[in-house]
């Protein structure tokens, strides 16, 4: 895709980092835009800063994660502007602890929007842009989708799955000599709120039992918050997206760390040799 003026695109996890900021690139574009997050008032706050620089919004709380909402969604998109172009499966949460402290909730409260999301978001939008045989879908993972973090196991598998999920559709569509296009989003830290992901944990996915105090939470809280803030805007991913649809590219890797974390895994791989403890740890994500 080239020309956006007057496209329509679809963003979820659209009320703040990564999301937002995409749907205000695709505003400025010229497209029209469905907006989707789970809170429901910071994404009503955005749509009006959009309505009010003249872009057609439309807005709905939804959980990426439950099938039904998601059918809803495509219907909604489609009955309210009669096409969809772009898709940015973005919805997504951070979380981990060592894999054997985690609880089943610890595992589903990451796996459902951050993988389910993904399937869903492919399931009930591809058929429309094959239809028309015109769009793009871009899938956000994770530099962690490529490089496996000590801490984040939750997070690793979900990203690593939109990964796998993202080169599937790509070489399905290839098949097929479709004109749609996929992007796999790879980014290290940006500057989000994913480090307060946990405002977003529904009640029946919290543990009974905190497996750290809240001393230790806050300060882990804090660390990452530091680090994260002053990581890569998340306006510098936006542009990135926009440059990979037109250019119709499947991976977008938006770090200078990414490429040799990457290839020092891929020659462990190919030569049958046991990885190494990943250098720099979190703060390789940032570089």
């Amino acid at each position: 895709m080239r020309d956006f003026d007057g496209k329509v695109a679809v963003v979820t996890g659209a009320a703040s980092g990564i999301g937002r900021a995409l749907a205000e690139r695709f505003a400025r574009a010229g497209m029209k835009l469905g907006l989707v997050d789970i809170e429901a008032a910071p994404l009503e706050s955005l749509a009006d800063e959009l309505r009010a620089g003249g872009t057609e919004v439309l807005t709905r709380r939804t959980d990426v994660a439950d099938a039904d909402q998601m059918d809803a969604l495509a219907s909604d998109v489609i009955g309210t502007f009669g096409a969809v172009h772009v898709v940015c499966n973005n919805a997504g949460v951070g979380s981990g602890g060592p894999m054997w402290e985690l609880t089943p909730a610890d595992w589903e409260f990451t796996m459902r929007p951050n993988l389910w999301g993904v399937i869903h978001g492919v399931r009930v939008f591809t058929r429309h842009l094959l239809a028309q045989n015109e769009g793009h879908i871009v899938n956000t993972a994770s530099m962690a989708g490529l490089v496996s973090v000590p801490g984040l196991g939750p997070y690793n598998v979900t990203k690593q799955g939109v990964v796998a999920l993202s080169e599937t559709l790509y070489q399905e569509l290839l098949g097929m000599g479709s004109k749609v296009g996929v992007s796999v989003l790879c980014p290290g830290f940006v500057n989000t709120r994913i480090w307060d992901a946990e405002r977003n944990r529904p009640e029946h996915l919290r543990n009974p039992e905190p497996l750290a105090s809240a001393e230790q939470v806050e300060a882990l809280r804090d660390a990452l918050k530091t680090l994260i803030e002053a990581s890569m805007p998340a306006e510098r991913i936006a542009e990135k997206v926009l440059d990979a649809i037109v250019n119709k590219r499947l991976y977008i890797l938006t770090h200078d760390s990414t490429k040799p974390a990457l290839e020092k895994r891929i020659r462990c791989i190919l030569n049958d040799e046991n990885p190494t403890l990943l250098e720099g740890g979190f703060e390789v994500f940032s570089k």
